[in-house]
């Protein structure tokens, strides 16, 4: 039976993969598309930032909201409807031809671009702390893939099937065929299950939603740190996602082939960043508590540094740039996984789709001004400046910001697990 539990579990994985690499496909290849979609409705530069503003606006109002109701009901089933809602809300987006119709359904896509936190904290009921950040780089690998996948959708596929609508048609599509697959595939589990404490227990206690550890979160150091580069981390994200392929054909004078060969390449090393920054998070973890942190800083640092050489080399450099990107690509995203597992190492099982909510409502509370940011500094200057001026501020700040968070972690960790062994014992 453990075995058969064990494969099952990989089985999670597996679907939890899918959902997030279609849905980021879904997602992210509006930015591949910003010169077709642009032309066909006449939009500017700063429209296209209100655009992609609004989809992020909605997506941060609804943190909260889909974090409450992650820890109080059934996990499984409100991911089958965020599912659904991406297929239908992509649907719309596709049938509109203005651009007040565009910004509307664009913007309505982000109701489901907030549904993350239960998905991460179901997979924390099924690994325990010493796996989560392995497994949470295996399904962080779905975003640059899916980004790749949506830039060849873009930029290959789209011209050949009719254009930009018929490729949002297809990825609907595939939403609603995802949601029946979460709906009876994947089961819910007990909240906490994967504990260490609780590991040889034949029953589990049902814990349930408190107000009173939901206040606690906001107590904790380490939290208020996390919250802090996560609001500073998104902002080079969203710059890269919604305008780095604008500024390769538009200031680096790439076709589409150049983008596809330069970019395809580096998003692949990008999504092996993933694996690898979660694979070093849980090595470091098991020696000390600080080790995700460590491995954390270390790559928003040496990020920043790579992405400033890459934007400042000539544009005639063609082979220079493509070794910084490739650079940039391996440490951009060691931080991510590390990031999802420190939270749940500082915080109760009945109240973490919360925490991560909150932690991702701060963080969209800096993304939601990203597009505008960018374009508004892209039209004073220029792209390239816009973009390096974002992500070097943004991940110095960052760096700094874990700083703080290795000064804090091993008291709110060693909280936990005092918590959990307190729990154990009453049962």
């Amino acid at each position: 039976m453990k075995q058969e539990n064990s494969r099952y579990r990989w089985f999670v994985v597996v679907v939890f993969f899918f959902f997030m690499l279609l849905h980021q496909t879904d997602k992210l290849m509006i930015g591949s598309l910003q010169v077709q979609i642009s032309t066909d409705l006449g939009l500017d530069i700063i429209q296209w930032g209100w655009i992609n503003s609004g989809a992020l606006l909605v997506a941060t109002v609804l943190y909260p909201i889909w974090g409450y109701l992650y820890d109080r009901y059934s996990r499984t089933k409100l991911l089958s409807l965020a599912s659904l809602i991406w297929g239908s809300t992509t649907w719309l987006n596709a049938l509109v031809k203005t651009f007040g119709g565009f910004l509307v359904t664009r913007a309505s896509t982000g109701i489901d671009d907030s549904s993350y936190p239960g998905l991460y904290t179901l997979i924390a009921d099924y690994f325990g702390p010493n796996l989560r950040g392995k497994v949470y780089g295996i399904l962080q690998l779905a975003q640059p893939l899916g980004y790749l996948v949506g830039m060849i959708l873009a930029l290959i596929v789209a011209p050949m099937i009719g254009g930009w609508r018929s490729i949002f048609y297809i990825t609907g599509s595939l939403g609603l065929v995802i949601a029946i697959l979460i709906y009876f595939g994947v089961k819910e589990m007990p909240r906490g299950q994967a504990e260490p404490e609780f590991e040889n227990m034949a029953e589990m206690q049902t814990f349930k939603f408190s107000w009173v550890e939901a206040r606690e979160i906001f107590k904790k150091k380490t939290m208020w740190f996390v919250f802090l580069q996560g609001f500073a981390g998104v902002f080079p994200w969203n710059v890269i996602t919604f305008f780095f392929f604008g500024y390769l054909e538009t200031e680096r004078g790439y076709d589409a082939n150049s983008i596809l060969f330069t970019m395809a390449p580096v998003i692949l090393i990008l999504a092996a960043g993933y694996f690898l920054g979660g694979a070093l998070g849980d090595f470091a973890f098991k020696r000390t508590n600080k080790g995700r942190i460590i491995v954390s800083s270390v790559g928003v640092l040496l990020g920043a540094l790579f992405m400033y050489l890459a934007l400042t080399t000539p544009i005639e450099a063609k082979n220079q740039f493509f070794i910084f990107m490739c650079l940039t690509a391996v440490f951009m995203p060691l931080s991510s996984a590390n990031v999802i597992a420190t939270v749940y190492d500082v915080t109760v099982p009945e109240v973490r789709s919360t925490a991560q909510a909150m932690e991702y409502f701060i963080e969209n509370g800096g993304a939601v001004s990203a597009p505008l940011l960018t374009a508004y500094i892209a039209r004073a200057f220029d792209l390239q400046t816009a973009i390096l001026i974002i992500c070097t501020v943004a991940w110095g700040l960052c760096f700094f910001f874990y700083l703080g968070a290795i000064y804090t972690i091993d008291k709110d960790s060693h909280d936990l697990r005092d918590q959990m062994a307190e729990r154990a014992k009453a049962m």
